[in-house]
């Protein structure tokens, strides 16, 4: 559900060198007639002077064009030819060794999306699809603007790509849609951990001890408003990973097998890790978020319901910063947090 854009470098092509040496019958290769690198018997008569003589030649050497040199000195007609040649020939290796690239070499490290994916319609398409695309409120990692999403003629090429031929033409603008929003939804939660730990665990602590809903007011009380409003995380890269399920999935489908009243839920349709960019005192660090995409009962009205499970990935500030999250959040209400400080503000007036 990540399929934003970045076009990469686009990959350059080396000409190969050609040889002048050809293979001799018995696999050796011999030089051509002409060429004066290997007239070893005036090699050997050059640096062989004569008994009794003057080592050094007092005579003007005599340079005699080699024989066999290719190119006519006297004509332009060849150069252009060759030219020609020669582009066919770049030609014919771009082609051949584009073949050559493994699949994944062609891909775009930023989003594992084809690079050159065009906006063209398919060979048998059956109606047409919008090619403009909608930027994103996501920030690019390199600093060149916000992400952008696909159109949807490069999300149904893309799917053909993929192997999904039997997409529905005339879903996909609803399947780009949807495609966005979760997108979306997905960022404003990566947004609520940058908020809560972008500082550091101490401040992360501080700002969520009294639980999740009464995180504004701890910002407020310990003067983190600034700091939170300056807040500019980036998202460097994201891979789509549907068939890894993560562990906490894993162990939701264990549960809801052993207890499926409480905990029975399908395995989530899609998971995606994020890499963003997280500023911490002047320090960039570089945080991987995990995300689960689950489908819910739909709506009354038909509409289609989604759930988002987006956290750290269980890496070692990662754990830590869950777990402090998720722990505060718990013992705030298991001891009736809310109510304590109503009682106080009570008596205190």
């Amino acid at each position: 559900m990540g399929w934003f854009w970045a076009d990469g470098p686009q990959p350059q092509v080396q000409s190969q060198l050609l040889s002048h040496h050809t293979l001799s019958q018995d696999g050796t290769r011999s030089p051509p007639p002409g060429c004066p690198m290997h007239k070893h018997q005036k090699s050997a008569d050059a640096m062989t002077s004569p008994s009794g003589g003057c080592p050094v030649k007092h005579t003007p050497p005599t340079f005699e064009q080699p024989s066999g040199c290719p190119v006519p000195h006297g004509s332009n007609t060849y150069s252009k030819e060759h030219r020609k040649e020669w582009k066919e020939e770049c030609k014919q290796s771009f082609k051949n060794s584009d073949k050559s690239r493994s699949t994944l070499s062609r891909l775009n490290p930023l989003n594992y999306m084809f690079r050159d994916l065009s906006q063209a319609p398919a060979p048998d398409q059956t109606q047409a699809l919008p090619t403009s695309r909608e930027p994103s409120t996501i920030p690019r990692g390199d600093g060149y603007g916000n992400w952008e999403y696909p159109s949807p003629q490069q999300m149904y090429n893309a799917l053909l790509r993929k192997g999904y031929t039997d997409t529905d033409v005339t879903a996909v603008e609803s399947m780009v849609s949807v495609h966005n929003f979760l997108n979306e939804g997905a960022w404003a939660e990566v947004m609520d951990w940058e908020k809560r730990f972008s500082g550091g665990l101490y401040k992360g602590w501080r700002v969520c001890s009294h639980g999740e809903q009464n995180f504004d007011n701890m910002v407020k009380k310990y003067g983190y408003e600034k700091e939170v409003e300056d807040l500019s995380p980036s998202l460097v890269r994201f891979q789509g990973r549907p068939k890894d399920m993560t562990p906490k999935a894993a162990m939701f489908q264990v549960m809801g097998w052993i207890y499926p009243g409480a905990f029975g839920t399908e395995p989530p349709f899609d998971r995606h890790d994020w890499y963003v960019s997280r500023d911490t005192n002047g320090r960039k660090k570089e945080v991987r978020y995990v995300i689960d995409y689950y489908s819910g009962p739909p709506e009354p009205t038909g509409e289609p319901v989604f759930y988002l499970d987006v956290r750290p990935a269980m890496t070692p500030s990662g754990a830590a910063e869950r777990a402090v999250r998720w722990g505060c959040d718990v013992w705030w209400r298991a001891i009736g947090g809310d109510t304590r400080e109503l009682e106080k503000l009570h008596k205190s007036k």
